[in-house]
């Protein structure tokens, strides 16, 4: 069985985001994996503009080449794990943006997430379950959460800047969980996309 294609996405932009750290962690922890080729994709290097299409690219190709750079991009993958970042109780802009900015691309694809932030991004990461549901993916129910202690023990902020290494005991179990419902998730709805196209292409 070949492996699955994962895109880690950041979805902070700002210069002085923390994602890049757990970002890199969750990247190499999925690396590891034999069944998993894990790729991160920053949305710092896709210059999106906000929405402006006609409609969404459900009902109609969008017009502008970075949404449709973009949704090249994301089409790519079987599977995604978002790094979250909580802000006022929800997804960053940035993310939400690049989610509008495309539709089919993530139809019947699984996603985790690593969040961080108060109550450690909880709020934010249950708003994008939402939104994924909109999007037709699928969640996996386990995802990592940094708060607390354990944020302030890795984030420069906290003036300890420790290593994940640190923090392992408390959220390696949970991304050990996440990874293999998202492999379970990624190799069911992998072949049911292959079994659908086969069968539209068996009718044509």
């Amino acid at each position: 069985m070949s492996k699955l294609k994962i895109a880690v996405i950041i979805s902070s932009t700002r210069d002085s985001r923390f994602g890049d750290k757990p970002a890199q962690w969750i990247l190499d922890r999925a690396n590891q994996r034999a069944d998993i080729e894990a790729e991160l994709v920053d949305l710092r290097d896709f210059d999106l503009p906000f929405f402006n299409e006609m409609a969404s690219n459900l009902w109609m190709p969008s017009s502008d080449p970075r949404a449709v750079a973009w949704q090249n991009k994301v089409a790519g993958f079987d599977g995604y794990i978002f790094v979250v970042a909580e802000y006022n109780r929800s997804i960053t802009g940035a993310l939400k943006n690049a989610l509008d900015q495309a539709y089919v691309e993530w139809n019947r694809k699984p996603f985790g997430m690593v969040a961080y932030g108060s109550v450690g991004g909880a709020r934010a990461a249950e708003h994008l379950r939402n939104i994924g549901t909109e999007l037709q993916m699928v969640s996996t129910r386990s995802a990592v959460h940094i708060g607390g202690s354990d944020f302030f023990a890795v984030h420069p902020l906290g003036q300890q800047n420790k290593p994940f290494s640190e923090i392992e005991g408390s959220i390696g179990g949970p991304a050990n969980d996440m990874l293999d419902q998202l492999a379970w998730w990624g190799n069911a709805t992998k072949a049911a996309r292959a079994a659908e196209a086969a069968t539209k292409q068996a009718a044509e």
